[in-house]
């Protein structure tokens, strides 16, 4: 996989942006899927951003019955952990952080660049993140988990030790259980990331007060 691979969707607030929001997809969904999100964001503190959504590549998915769709890794059990699709992981990983690198060489820095994601997507932006030899602005981090658990202490980079984390789950979430998320914020702040935790009423969705901590977070970061 490589960066040209990934197809964009591309939206910017305002001039000349020196911020870039990276934000990945889930499983099955498609680069639009975030991009109505941009105008309902509280941001009017932050500078100019260019929001990067990217389409993940279509592959079959095991627990879709092998049906082709766009998914950054493949799934096999419902539990999302067991027989994780390691290879199918690093492979995106490699193309998000081919992004990073392109946003670098269009003059935005990696220290105002946030990764973000949904569920699937959100695997990727920890993943990835955690791995970045530069430091980030932040990670969001929406109705997901964070995948190969047991090689992250090895694997993790001291840049984004002290980068901000903001982790969202819905309490009825289905898809996701809202344990697996817990679970990786317990292993994050147990390590000594900063992540913020929230929890709203819904499945596997987002809200408006949802949105509305997202801006608030955005602001936060790239403005710092």
């Amino acid at each position: 996989m490589t960066q040209e691979t990934l197809e964009c969707v591309e939206i910017t607030t305002g001039p000349d942006p020196k911020h870039a929001i990276i934000w990945m997809h889930g499983l099955g969904a498609d680069a639009n899927d975030f991009v109505p999100i941009v105008p309902e964001l509280p941001i009017q503190g932050a500078p100019s951003i260019r929001f990067v959504f990217p389409n993940a590549p279509i592959q079959p998915v095991t627990i879709n019955n092998g049906m082709a769709m766009r998914s950054w890794y493949d799934i096999s059990t419902a539990d999302l952990v067991r027989r994780e699709d390691e290879n199918g992981i690093r492979q995106s990983e490699q193309a998000i952080k081919a992004l990073v690198a392109r946003e670098n060489i269009r003059g935005i820095p990696t220290e105002n660049i946030v990764l973000a994601g949904f569920s699937q997507g959100c695997a990727m932006a920890i993943h990835t993140g955690l791995r970045l030899n530069e430091k980030l602005a932040g990670i969001v981090c929406l109705s997901g988990y964070l995948p190969l658990l047991d090689k992250v202490a090895d694997e993790s980079s001291s840049a984004n030790q002290s980068t901000r984390i903001f982790m969202a789950h819905g309490t009825m979430d289905p898809v996701v259980p809202i344990e697996r998320a817990k679970e990786s914020y317990k292993w994050l702040t147990n390590n000594g990331y900063q992540v913020t935790w929230q929890e709203y009423p819904m499945p596997h969705s987002v809200c408006m007060e949802e949105v509305t901590d997202i801006g608030a977070f955005l602001v936060e970061v790239l403005k710092a």
